[in-house]
């Protein structure tokens, strides 16, 4: 539970700003989360396999990487004031691996899309939340945007998990609760909630 939300629980008054904050807050640690899990994947792949999809016509994690910025840079540059999908925006190029895309060019770019994002999010407060933007001129309010690319970057983040599961092979340092770890990890938890 993130502090806003906690603060509202313990006042016992939950008002639309609280509920307003409590939303972004949690929003953002559900993008930091996406973020994280992708980079801890891909950071246990080799640079050959970083680039190799399992078929010819799929995705790469390096494409999967290169898409998912993209998309990011496209709707969180100006965010309220102008539509998420840019005229500057080559969707079709994401998906092509270009001679100069490189691990450190994709990860440069990778910083530039959650750089809009986070600039957008620091820039929202409760009131901004039932605004109105457009994604291909469709009209989105800034919750449903937010949980419309939450969502996008989730599945590809699950794309990315899988595919640096399969390359890693035994090397593959799980980034979650290890199998036959539950009980002791929802033990921990309890004893860590009861501090």
């Amino acid at each position: 539970m993130n502090e806003s939300t906690e603060g509202a629980r313990r006042a016992g008054v939950v008002d639309g700003a609280a509920v307003g904050r409590a939303f972004l807050d949690d929003v953002r640690e559900r993008f930091a989360s996406v973020k994280k899990s992708v980079e801890r994947a891909a950071a246990q792949v080799d640079d050959g396999h970083y680039f190799e999809p399992l078929e010819a016509d799929g995705n790469s994690i390096a494409l999967l990487m290169k898409h998912m910025s993209g998309n990011l840079e496209s709707r969180f540059t100006d965010f309220l004031t102008s539509d998420g999908e840019k005229l500057t925006r080559d969707r079709d190029a994401e998906f092509v691996l270009e001679p100069t895309d490189t691990r450190d060019t994709i990860a440069a770019r990778w910083e530039r899309g959650w750089s809009a994002l986070s600039h957008a999010l620091d820039a929202l407060g409760a009131d901004d939340l039932l605004k109105v933007v457009q994604i291909r001129g469709e009209p989105h309010t800034v919750v449903q945007a937010l949980l419309r690319q939450v969502s996008h970057q989730s599945q590809h983040a699950g794309q990315v998990i899988i595919l640096a599961r399969h390359w890693a092979g035994g090397k593959w340092e799980t980034l979650s609760i290890p199998r036959g770890k539950s009980k002791e990890y929802g033990a921990e938890m309890q004893r860590q909630a009861a501090r």
